[in-house]
């Protein structure tokens, strides 16, 4: 017997199994107003919810298939999305809040959206981003049917599209990475099995339900029961604090957000909450080893870290505390834990043969995660998913026991703050100046952000520019996060016979004294 997955089993499950258990706080200071009574919501209101989204949906002539955008902050809202939206047979697409309206307009016309959902807050900054349902978040009677609607049925397809998520890559314009139904399923549950999610966790969303489908974390805790509290926007002291109220036990985040927590930690009065219980995942850049000691340490939290990609839903491995390190010093767990990790469940890797330019191949993956391919990009979709693997764009290598980790970023992308940003965009923004002849943009290391943004500049003759002034250029051009930290000015840049910039060894003193090239 074949029964298609379909991102609708989760929820499916949650209302069966703990339907009247809380399954959401929202955000006490939605500028929407919280969903539910005191802004919380039982997996049974949630289910109904999402059907009653489901059929305004239908009423709207939206058919399976078409495109729905959300550009929203954590909400109970968007994550009613991803099972409203995707689970009754259209497609979400979930869009970064911090980008600019050109950014989220291009991404809104190329998914084909024709529902657009926006957060009050960005409503008057996204005004000129339309689609033919424009709709702003708390305005509920054009987003949910009235109680008891009863939407069309939607026959299971696993390889239908549910999400497209717009990543940074290779190209100066995001690709709209497709992830079907069974990228969803097989991702969602083998991330709680490694991860040993179960009903009496409670999940903090400290990352944006946006990126990667927040690493299926919405699903994954949706099927299992798991309370989970919606944190809006991101600060140290108040993720310690929603930890004390609400006992969360679980939560993922990139290494800044560990940053932030730490330093709020020196000044908190009383003990540390969530000792011995809370267990925090990282991913976007392996954070320094010094890091990973003091979350242990300090916060008395076990550290976890994993590497995947957007396109890989994104799981594909994990890094985990195991038997054979209790010996270890903390100093020595933490170096064995800053690795990318082993493959997950079902994930088989392979290292490419290394070219002349890099000490490394690339990473390879192959696995039922591995996205459908690039929303109307053909070339790019056969680019990466050539020879029957994914093409990772990330140097590495794997050990004798199977661990991999990851030396070198072959593809233009750095990774800051876990954003992804293409180094190409910020170059084609900087070359956009007049004073600017040369650009190179890399990433170097830094203690909080993993990796920042470095431009290296060659000035046009004549020319004069203060550092100041680019960065300033650049964030009036493309998000705030895309800006380069710092301008260096050179009389020219390292480049091949045949003219390429060699980033490699321009990056090469930034990461001198290190064993990999990314951080």
């Amino acid at each position: 017997m074949i029964v298609p997955f379909s991102v609708s089993d989760f929820i499916e499950r949650a209302v069966t199994v703990y339907g009247e258990r809380t399954g959401v706080v929202d955000e006490p200071s939605q500028p929407a107003a919280p969903l539910g009574e005191k802004g919380e919501l039982t997996y049974a209101q949630l289910h109904a919810l999402a059907a009653r989204q489901a059929a305004k949906l239908d009423e709207m002539g939206i058919g399976f298939g078409d495109r729905v955008a959300v550009v929203s902050h954590n909400s109970a809202r968007l994550l009613t999305a991803f099972f409203g939206v995707a689970g009754y047979g259209r497609v979400l697409v979930p869009v970064n809040f911090r980008l600019r309206p050109d950014e989220v307009s291009y991404i809104v016309e190329h998914s084909g959206a024709r529902v657009l959902i926006i957060d009050p807050e960005l409503d008057d900054e996204l005004r000129d981003v339309t689609a033919e349902h424009r709709i702003v978040i708390g305005d509920d009677e054009q987003i949910y049917a009235p109680e008891g609607a009863v939407p069309q049925p939607w026959e299971h397809d696993e390889n239908a599209t549910a999400c497209i998520n717009y990543t940074s890559g290779t190209t100066a314009r995001p690709k709209g990475v497709q992830i079907t139904h069974r990228n969803i399923w097989t991702n969602a549950v083998t991330f709680a099995m490694h991860t040993t999610v179960s009903d009496r966790d409670v999940y903090l969303h400290t990352l944006p339900m946006f990126h990667a489908n927040g690493w299926g974390m919405p699903f994954a805790m949706t099927g299992l029961g798991v309370k989970q509290i919606v944190i809006r926007k991101i600060d140290g002291a108040e993720i310690l604090r929603r930890i004390e109220e609400h006992g969360v036990t679980v939560m993922c985040a990139a290494p800044a957000v560990a940053a932030a927590v730490l330093e709020a930690a020196q000044s908190w009065d009383g003990p540390i909450p969530g000792r011995d219980k809370v267990r925090i995942i990282m991913a976007g850049a392996p954070p320094p080893t010094k890091t990973v000691v003091r979350v242990e340490q300090e916060l008395g939290w076990e550290f976890i870290q994993i590497y995947g990609l957007t396109e890989t839903s994104p799981l594909l491995t994990i890094n985990r505390n195991r038997a054979e390190y209790d010996r270890l010093s903390p100093e020595e767990k933490a170096v064995k834990l800053t690795r990318a990790g082993a493959p997950a469940l079902g994930v088989t890797l392979s290292i490419s043969e290394a070219d002349d330019e890099s000490d490394g191949g690339e990473v390879l993956a192959r696995s039922n995660v591995v996205l459908e391919g690039y929303w109307e990009q053909p070339e790019e979709s056969e680019r990466a998913l050539a020879g029957g693997w994914f093409h990772t764009g990330d140097g590495g290598v794997i050990g004798d026991d199977g661990y991999l980790t990851i030396s070198d970023r072959k593809k233009d992308v750095i990774i800051t703050g876990g954003e992804n940003v293409s180094s190409i965009e910020v170059e084609d923004v900087l070359f956009s100046h007049a004073a600017v002849s040369e650009v190179a943009v890399i990433g170097v290391p830094d203690e909080k952000w993993g990796e920042t943004i470095k431009a290296l500049v060659v000035l046009a003759p004549d020319a004069e520019v203060t550092e100041a002034e680019l960065i300033t250029w650049c964030k009036q051009k493309a998000a705030g996060y895309k800006a380069p930290t710092s301008v260096e000015f050179r009389d020219e840049l390292a480049r091949t016979a045949t003219g390429k910039l060699q980033k490699f060894k321009l990056r090469a003193p930034y990461w001198e004294g290190r064993d990999r090239q990314v951080n």
